[in-house]
């Protein structure tokens, strides 16, 4: 506003019309309300009006408040929807986002997809049955929470593509896991916020998060899925939290973010190995700013070495706690026997109600029918079936199997050329240093090794069933090696408490079962072989005996045997480590669902959820191709880009400023390097992988062509910079919208969704 001069005025300022006499009069003069005028201008502007507004006035020409200019209701909403935008942008996208995830959620009513297994899950949580399963407790237990919350008893066994019974609340449960999918599209606007995104490309980030049908797809049923997806968005979001408190460190807001960055790195760790990736993300960017931090001298050592101290606690022990806190709590919960018991050490299992351990007799004699479990972690029974093995000796197979049946019983006798006692009342019992033979119980053939080597540790013998009670040789011979008792010292064998080693007696072998796993043709179970180095330190040589029959001897009475945390947690840790590692594809059986990390990138495959008859209502498992195609293409373009920027800074030129360039190199290597780190991990898997195995990974492609288009923008006029991104968001709404049912369900016939086979690949019709 101009400034004017009200000290110093003459007859000239005034027109022939009036006099000057008249304007400083007896009344108010003009000069006196020109004065005031310009004070209660000055003055309105301090209180938040319009700077020319008319000011009313009394009959004393004394000034009264400034009167307002009508205002339309447009006006007002548009000046609420501007003071408050920043409020409204997240609610309405949050809004939009639990409306999609729970529209139509109950739609069908059968059991889909891995609901299957988590459902049982649940199931055995609530019944407090003990099971095993490849993946950390903390996501199945939400699942059996929601079952709780449902009013779910445990009762239903979900069995795949079973109808759902009246008494099992399946929208309840489906609608508690979809929340978590849900809060992911108000995490990444925020996120993009964080990463100095535009309003433009928050608002395209969100969309691509809300409008994705495979994100939309996987949140809607009763699987880990959606929780794992938002531990992995939390786990960003307060990483970058945390990046923009590095100016004001061991403030309260920098250990808040730092402190819940670790919670949800042990969280989503806690949901899914996979979980261990962001974890590696959230890794590299503390070494970076640790190193960054060492080569700053103006930082004092102390301060420096408080900044390991905090990082040290809150994102290595902290995460480590929770994930151990996870597994405490799934051991205090299933304290029944259950189908996972044989996974677990035998103590571990006597621990648990409803076994029969207290029926086991005490010590082991001749002729008692057992049970030998490897105490390797993730060891199995000694086991052995009618099959064969396809090369080598050609004789019955030997393995290590962890689900309790009838092939897993042996029968323990003295050598052919031994006397056997036969009478009914006095027993032998087996000591140190005895040899043995072990009989299968199920098919007759004894537990033999020879100079053949092994299905898979080529550098070991075969151990193999050959012969029978009265058919065999030498080879079939075993020495009994006792290494120690948990209780007692005793040269006899214990059930449970013995550990002991099977020496083979014309070798020098040992008996042992290191998870390695045999093809197809030994059904995926562990070989056991017969190791030439006598290293009696490892346990993968180490037995047990768990189950102990025998007539003649006495049971033992209750076990109130315990093993300890420690140990059980590394135990299990191992066996699911095992397990999935022998998920491998089979050559010799096609799997429809499966799919490689080639194809993901590019939307080649979907994946159908259920049966495709035309009276079921389907589910096809399929990304937005305009958010998967530009994610991916941003993720290349950023690479070529990086490229540029490098080879002209070398050549001296400046296309961006030192803020800038710090800002496009911290947003490029969150993205891109998560999404590396999510991705080429399954591209050196030998385990069987899925669609679903790409969705953490397709997050940080998301936020890179949120970036990407942010920055080619940058220079635009805003009406250019709407157009642009106003095609992109209509983009994405028009093929949402046009998938949208093989998401909510196809309660119609597969065929009328030729014209969205866009690509031959895609198997959504028949």
């Amino acid at each position: 506003m101009s400034s004017v001069r009200l000290d110093v005025l003459s007859s000239d300022d005034f027109d022939d019309s009036r006099s000057y006499s008249s304007f400083i009069g007896n009344n108010l003069s003009e000069m006196d309300q020109l004065k005031r005028r310009h004070t209660n201008t000055l003055q309105t502007q301090k209180e938040g009006y319009e700077p020319f507004e008319p000011l009313d006035y009394d009959e004393n020409g004394k000034t009264q408040k400034p009167a307002r200019l009508p205002v339309t209701k447009l006006q007002e909403i548009q000046a609420f929807y501007k003071e408050y935008y920043d409020i409204i942008h997240p609610l309405f996208f949050t809004f939009l986002s639990f409306w999609t995830r729970f529209y139509l959620i109950s739609l069908s009513d059968i059991v889909l997809w891995d609901e299957a297994h988590f459902g049982k899950f649940a199931s055995h949580y609530i019944k407090q049955e003990f099971y095993f399963d490849v993946h950390p407790p903390l996501g199945k237990m939400i699942v059996a929470l929601a079952g709780l919350i449902a009013g779910y008893n445990g009762g239903f066994d979900f069995a795949s593509g079973a109808k759902y019974p009246e008494n099992v609340n399946y929208t309840v449960m489906r609608m508690f896991l979809a929340s978590f999918g849900a809060w992911l599209v108000p995490l990444a606007y925020f996120t993009a916020i964080e990463l100095d995104f535009s309003q433009h490309a928050v608002i395209l980030a969100t969309l691509m998060v809300l409008l994705d049908t495979a994100y939309l797809c996987i949140s809607r049923f009763i699987l880990l899925d959606s929780m794992l997806l938002f531990f992995t968005f939390t786990t960003i979001f307060f990483m970058v939290k945390f990046h923009n408190q590095r100016h004001d460190p061991f403030s309260i807001d920098w250990w808040l973010w730092l402190i819940l960055t670790g919670i949800s790195i042990g969280c989503v760790s806690s949901i899914k190995w996979v979980g261990l990736f962001a974890t590696a993300l959230v890794g590299l960017y503390t070494i970076e700013d640790l190193w960054d931090k060492f080569g700053d001298l103006s930082i004092p050592k102390s301060i420096y070495l408080k900044h390991w101290i905090a990082r040290i606690i809150c994102l290595i022990i902290l995460p480590i706690l929770i994930y151990m806190l996870s597994f405490s709590i799934h051991f205090s919960i299933l304290t029944n026997s259950g189908p996972g018991d044989a996974q677990m050490s035998s103590l571990f299992q006597a621990g648990l109600n409803g076994n029969d351990f207290s029926e086991n007799p005490l010590e082991v004699a001749y002729g008692s029918k057992i049970t030998v479990k490897n105490m390797g972690y993730g060891g199995g029974l000694l086991h052995s079936h009618v099959q064969t093995y396809p090369e080598g000796s050609g004789q019955q197979q030997v393995t290590c199997y962890h689900h309790k049946d009838s092939n897993n019983d042996w029968i323990v006798t003295k050598p052919r050329e031994a006397q056997i006692n036969n009478n009914d009342t006095e027993v032998e019992f087996v000591v140190h240093g005895d040899t043995i033979r072990l009989i299968h119980d199920g098919t007759g053939r004894n537990l033999h090794s020879h100079q053949v080597p092994a299905p898979v540790t080529k550098s070991q013998w075969e151990v193999s069933g050959y012969g029978n009670d009265t058919i065999g040789d030498v080879n079939d011979y075993w020495v009994i090696e006792v290494i120690d008792d948990l209780y007692t010292k005793t040269n006899r064998i214990r059930s449970l408490t013995t550990r002991m080693r099977f020496r083979h007696s014309l070798l020098g072998c040992y008996l042992r079962a290191a998870n390695a796993i045999l093809p197809q043709w030994g059904f995926k179970q562990v070989e056991v072989s017969c190791d030439k180095n006598n290293n009696p330190r490892d346990s993968f040589t180490h037995w047990n005996i768990e189950r102990h029959w025998n007539d003649k001897l006495p049971s033992g009475g209750k076990s109130y045997y315990r093993s300890k945390f420690l140990h059980d947690f590394w135990h299990l840790n191992v066996a699911m480590y095992t397990t999935n590692n022998a998920l491998v594809p089979d050559p010799d059986k096609e799997d429809i669902l499966a799919s490689t990390p080639r194809q993901w990138p590019i939307v080649e495959v979907g994946l159908r959820m259920c049966s495709w008859a035309d009276d079921v209502v389907k589910f096809y498992l399929l990304g937005n191709p305009i958010i998967w195609w530009s994610g991916t293409a941003s993720l290349v373009i950023f690479v070529f880009t990086l490229l540029y920027y490098l080879i002209r800074r070398q050549r001296k030129y400046k296309d961006l400023s030192p803020a800038q360039w710090d800002h496009f190199l911290y947003v490029g290597k969150v993205c891109g390097i998560g999404w590396l780190l999510h991705y080429l991990p399954f591209c050196i898997m030998g385990r069987v992988t899925y669609l679903h195995h790409y969705f953490p990974a397709l997050y940080f492609s998301m936020l890179m062509a949120a970036f990407m288009m942010d920055h080619f923008t940058v220079s635009c006029k805003p009406k250019t910079k709407n157009i642009i991104f106003g095609i992109y968001y209509s983009l994405i709404v028009i093929v949402f919208w046009y998938f949208k049912d093989i998401a909510f369900g196809i309660n119609y016939p597969a065929s009328e969704l030729k014209s969205r086979k866009w690509l031959s690949t895609w198997n959504i019709v028949d």
